[in-house]
């Protein structure tokens, strides 16, 4: 778990020249609270207890204004920068090494209960309000 943190630490400094410092990138930056905070709700989704996955996912979007659903799919090294506004449905899926800007919504595309949520390969920038 620390490397993966650590992993995600050196993604911001690599892909935000604003980054200044480890403590300014571990206290202020929403983006990477809100990718931490999802891998506690989806342990927690995973091992069927389901409403407290939901519930940090909830607490995550209250102190973030970045919603993930818990049962979203995120690989490693995904950096949410400036992610006010950034939704991630239930049934996404995100590839490793994949910058997300603010205001883009991987929402549903339909009301059946299956995949219903766009699926990002690796390697991807997704640009600021994409839908």
């Amino acid at each position: 778990m620390l490397k993966r943190m650590r992993e995600d630490i050196q993604e911001v400094f690599a892909k935000d020249p604003a980054a200044k410092s480890l403590f300014e990138v571990i206290l202020c930056y929403p983006g990477l609270h809100a990718v931490w905070l999802h891998r506690i709700a989806r342990f927690f989704w995973k091992h069927e207890a389901l409403f407290v996955g939901r519930f940090i996912s909830h607490i995550n979007r209250w102190l973030t204004g970045i919603e993930i659903r818990p049962g979203a799919k995120i690989g490693r090294r995904c950096f949410i920068d400036h992610g006010m506004g950034v939704v991630i449905g239930e049934t996404a899926e995100i590839g490793d090494d994949v910058l997300l800007y603010q205001g883009v919504v991987l929402g549903g595309t339909t009301l059946e209960k299956n995949k219903r949520h766009p699926t990002l390969g690796n390697s991807i920038v997704v640009g600021a309000g994409a839908m």
